[in-house]
């Protein structure tokens, strides 16, 4: 009679019901369709081989984190180290082989050793330290950043050129790191379905004392699984270098939470036992797909932050709603579910060509618009300087009658190269770029060089690439005015503080140096001490107020920016502009207020807004093949209380 009733009601739901327990049982891979469907629909640029391939090599370094994570995460830990890790490893590479002549088989060796060094003492602190996950993990998070940037000295160092080749494509199509993420994928595959430590990750994360009891030695066991987090964390950080061709200390900032949610997207339980590698690589497609759907569609820089929050809060809520339909994850290593699991990514390929392939109909035969299409990819838009660019930029393209889209890489060279890539695969007729960092830009740049797009240079120029024109202030020169301007009104003797911006930013390692220049010729200046508060205001104010509880007889600072200059302003209080003379950088208009209002007594103005209308100009120009210079320089200007009513930016 069961067996009847069984039949009848299969029989009777038909093919609706199978499809709807199909995608139940995959909530991720569902959301993974409906994006793709989606941003298919919404952009005809999305469905191109050469974009489905950026969102391949975008999603590399996250997804192969996110598979070191994935052990952590199965066994009921966490590791927020990832990052900084992946970073510490390519730096200890590149540092190696370049500085100390290191054989490049062995600094890739050493490198892979850094990674494992740390998982082990992540591991060690956890298992034997009795310390939470949550806490060794950030400890390492910071330890190992520090190390990157005393190492590097807080300088991007050059990657060895047969390393690079891991960023590069085979037969000239078929990107590398793409290669590397389905290799490392398969690997963390075998290990989690096929191997005793994979078990016995399960069997922690189910129930750790139980696993205990049943005879696994645990603490060796969390030892071995955040080293093999670590190993992964070291081979993302080789491919993110490899890409960059360079090891950036600030590297992978942040993308140990891309990691975790690529994760917990793809199907695990942050409370352990659940979790497979298929099921995080359709994670980390999730959030590249996203990213580079909305950069396509030129979503603002800002709401695009607001709907990647709000499609992984909706995916794990999809996730939420099949486990309370009852649906039950197959277990890895299992054989009764491979069938199952094979025909569920089949019947999910042929549903999404399908209807992706419907989708595209509705672009073909659309007549595109005849505005010139311009990128603007800006190194970050918190920050006052960077957002005066965007308006004059935005202010020209409207009067030029170019379609002009703006992308915000938040202070991330690899971001950046992503949004370049979308721009150079969308077929843009120009491309402007700020560089979050010279060398960085420089294999992104050379791609849009091959599709013959030009490109134009704002504020800091690209290295070991062409650009078409470079439209900048001289960061160096600005500095020298800096440090003369406020050791003159200090009458040529006295004491400062130097505030310095973000470690391995070409604008930071450009303005220290002129600030250094500048005050060559005031041997009376002393400098109590030089402090990075990373271009943030609020850096600016901590920076500040710890400075003068050691100095508190200084009369002069200089700032590598208006927003440090403005947190050293709050800090000093009654001080400012009486007993200590501030000078900041670039000319914002709150640093504009604090000059007329006195508190700051001079800003070393760099017109932004004049360069984001320059760099537009000439980006047309060159899109409409008229000759246009090499460098266009705009004029730094020191704007006092005496000039500032006159000056506008």
């Amino acid at each position: 009679m069961a067996a009847d009733t069984l039949k009848s009601t299969t029989g009777a739901g038909g093919g609706a019901a199978a499809v709807r327990r199909l995608l139940l049982d995959n909530g991720a891979l569902t959301a993974l369709i409906v994006l793709l469907i989606a941003m298919s629909a919404l952009s005809g640029d999305f469905l191109t081989t050469d974009n489905l391939l950026n969102v391949g090599v975008q999603a590399a370094v996250t997804a192969i984190l996110a598979f070191g994570v994935t052990f952590v995460i199965v066994s009921a830990g966490i590791d927020l180290s990832v990052g900084s890790v992946a970073a510490l490893s390519a730096t200890v590479l590149a540092w190696s082989a370049t500085s100390h002549g290191v054989p490049v088989v062995l600094a890739v060796v050493l490198a892979v050793a850094t990674g494992i060094a740390a998982g082990l003492v992540n591991g060690f602190l956890i298992a034997y330290g009795k310390l939470p996950p949550f806490i060794a993990t950030l400890a390492m998070l910071s330890v190992a950043r520090g190390l990157s940037l005393v190492i590097s000295e807080g300088s991007p160092i050059a990657f060895p050129d047969s390393v690079s080749h891991l960023g590069d494509t085979l037969g000239g199509w078929l990107p590398v790191p793409v290669l590397v993420m389905v290799v490392m994928g398969l690997i963390a595959a075998f290990v989690l379905g096929r191997t005793y430590i994979g078990r016995s990750m399960y069997a922690i994360g189910g129930n750790e004392e139980a696993a205990r009891l049943s005879g696994l030695r645990v603490k060796k066991q969390k030892l071995a699984i955040y080293a093999l987090s670590g190993v992964f964390a070291a081979a993302a950080g080789i491919v993110l270098a490899s890409r960059l061709s360079s090891a950036q200390p600030q590297a992978a900032d942040g993308y140990e939470l891309d990691a975790i949610a690529a994760v917990v997207i793809g199907g695990a339980s942050l409370a352990g036992g659940t979790g497979k590698a298929s099921g995080t690589l359709i994670g980390a497609l999730i959030l590249a797909v996203l990213r580079n759907g909305l950069n396509l569609l030129s979503v603002s820089a800002f709401w695009q932050q607001v709907v990647i929050g709000v499609v992984i809060a909706l995916a794990v809520l999809l996730d939420t709603v099949r486990r309370k339909a009852g649906a039950t994850p197959v277990a890895a290593g299992t054989g009764g579910g491979k069938g199952r699991q094979a025909m569920t990514y089949g019947l999910a390929a042929v549903v999404t060509v399908a209807v992706v392939g419907a989708t595209s109909f509705l672009h073909s035969g659309s007549s595109s618009t005849s505005n010139p299409k311009v990128g603007l990819a800006l190194s970050t838009l918190n920050n006052p300087f960077f957002v005066q660019i965007q308006s004059g930029a935005k202010a020209e393209a409207k009067k030029l009658g170019v379609d002009l889209t703006v992308t915000d890489a938040q202070n991330d060279a690899s971001q950046q190269a992503n949004q370049l890539q979308n721009f150079t695969s969308s077929g843009y007729d120009a491309i402007i770029v700020n560089p979050v960092d010279s060398d960085a830009a420089g294999p992104a740049v050379r791609a849009a060089d091959k599709a013959k797009i030009p490109v134009v240079a704002v504020d800091r120029g690209v290295n070991k690439a062409t650009t078409d024109a470079l439209v900048a202030s001289d960061n160096v020169a600005g500095g020298e005015l800096a440090a003369q301007t406020v050791a003159e009104k200090l009458g040529g003797t006295g004491k400062i503080v130097i505030l310095q911006g973000q470690a391995g930013t070409s604008a930071a390692r450009e303005r220290a140096e002129g600030f250094a220049k500048g005050l060559k010729a005031f041997p009376g200046i002393q400098v109590l001490a030089q402090q990075p508060a990373d271009f943030d205001r609020t850096k600016g104010l901590d920076v500040m107020s710890n400075l003068l509880q050691a100095h508190p007889d200084v009369q002069g600072v200089i700032a590598a920016n208006d927003e440090m200059a403005l947190g050293a302003i709050k800090a000093l209080g009654s001080k400012a502009g009486k007993s200590v003379q501030v000078v900041g950088f670039d000319g914002t208009p709150d640093g504009l207020t604090a000059v007329t209002n006195g508190t700051l007594y001079a800003s070393v103005a760099q017109q932004p807004s004049q360069l984001g209308r320059i760099a537009v100009d000439n980006a047309l120009k060159a899109f409409q093949g008229e000759k246009v210079a090499e460098t266009v320089k705009v004029p730094v200007k020191v704007v006092t209380k005496e000039n500032v009513a006159g000056f506008t930016g």
